[in-house]
């Protein structure tokens, strides 16, 4: 499934509809150039200036940024192994750090394929892309809601799904072939395959590193399939995606029972991907569905108590850090969370006169 173009075509005295799918027009050449890495350089740099692998790369800048290019040029280039770690955020993952040159890389692709398939996406696709997120989809879920069940005054169901391993599941084969639909330029396909082809998680060939600037873009593009069957095939006028976690919103609760196993179909034999056995639910807006952090109901909506706890146990673990502290009222200043804001600022005040009086008490003994 792609965005296609309709052109009309006249043959005698008639006419009749053509489809003709959109192509990604930048060349090798505009990706590889010495001033799309430069400018790939600034954004990377900013927030990282302090990172020890950032400075060392800056050292020589333009040395290492001509080197690379050269290799590009040459189509010597090859990507270097990933540095593994985990992290919490809340629940454990597997992060693929990749060197500094090539992540310089992936932002210099990023910032010419991205803006050409940012158009090809459905709008309600929500996961990192520009003015989207998880606020987007949650204030589009209520309307969504709103609509569906004409202003609530019908009961209204949700058929939430979501995809196991997903970013581990991704066939690469799969995905370049998905891009070569919008991609001609051979060499672009070789150096995105360069890209891919970097990693793999169960065996050779499937996978992406969570970690990689590219692997946000490439796993909606390998979505984008799916999203347009939902659309298209399936007819599911409230459909919402975030990543893997998506959702539908009908009156017909048949009619969402009916479409879990053409959904499954799909994902497998379309994707190779598969729902996550103890993530496919139904339930009703009246009741609240737990969609992306939030508890969702008809007139309102509360942070689900895991992410609540999450929020203080970081702020009492955190030294300093206003800007996280800020970020945590912002998100709840989205929801109908009064109370909790209260609490979040009362936390706040206790930490700071707690850490006064230590500093204090220090000042005395000096």
């Amino acid at each position: 499934m792609t965005l296609l173009k309709t052109g009309k075509i006249r043959l005698g005295g008639g006419s009749f509809h053509c489809l003709r799918r959109i192509q990604f027009s930048h060349t090798y050449d505009d990706i590889i150039s010495l001033e799309n890495l430069l400018e790939a350089w600034k954004e990377f740099r900013k927030d990282k200036r302090s990172r020890k692998d950032v400075q060392e790369f800056e050292r020589d800048l333009m040395g290492n940024i001509i080197s690379l290019h050269k290799e590009l040029v040459s189509k010597t280039y090859k990507h270097s192994a990933y540095e593994a770690f985990k992290v919490n955020d809340p629940k454990p993952r597997d992060i693929h750090k990749a060197t500094v040159r090539d992540r310089l890389l992936h932002r210099a692709l990023y910032r010419k394929l991205y803006p050409f398939f940012n158009r090809v996406f459905i709008s309600d696709s929500t996961s990192c892309r520009l003015e989207k997120g998880t606020h987007k989809a949650v204030n589009r879920f209520r309307v969504f809601a709103r609509k569906a069940s004409f202003n609530h005054t019908k009961t209204v169901w949700v058929l939430k799904c979501d995809i196991r391993k997903f970013f581990a599941s991704i066939d690469q084969t799969k995905l370049l072939a998905i891009l070569a639909k919008y991609i001609l330029d051979k060499d672009i396909l070789g150096l995105i395959s360069k890209i891919i082809g970097s990693f793999h998680s169960m065996e050779k060939g499937i996978g992406l590193p969570l970690g990689n600037l590219t692997s946000q873009l490439f796993v909606n593009i390998y979505m984008n399939e799916f999203d347009q069957f939902m659309k298209h095939r399936i007819k599911a006028k409230y459909y919402i995606r975030y990543s893997d976690d998506f959702v539908i919103i009908s009156r017909d609760r048949d009619w969402l029972v009916s479409t879990i196993s053409r959904i499954r179909n799909f994902l497998w034999y379309e994707l190779r991907l598969s729902l996550h056995p103890n993530k496919v639910s139904i339930g009703t807006v009246a009741s609240g569905i737990d969609y992306l952090g939030w508890v969702n109901f008809n007139d309102h909506r509360v942070l689900r108590t895991a992410t609540k706890k999450r929020i203080f146990r970081r702020i009492r673990e955190m030294q300093g850090k206003k800007e996280t502290v800020q970020s945590y009222l912002g998100m709840i200043g989205h929801g109908n969370c009064q109370k909790l804001e209260m609490k979040v600022r009362l936390l706040i005040v206790y930490k700071e006169m707690n850490t006064q009086a230590t500093i204090t008490q220090g000042v005395g003994y000096i």
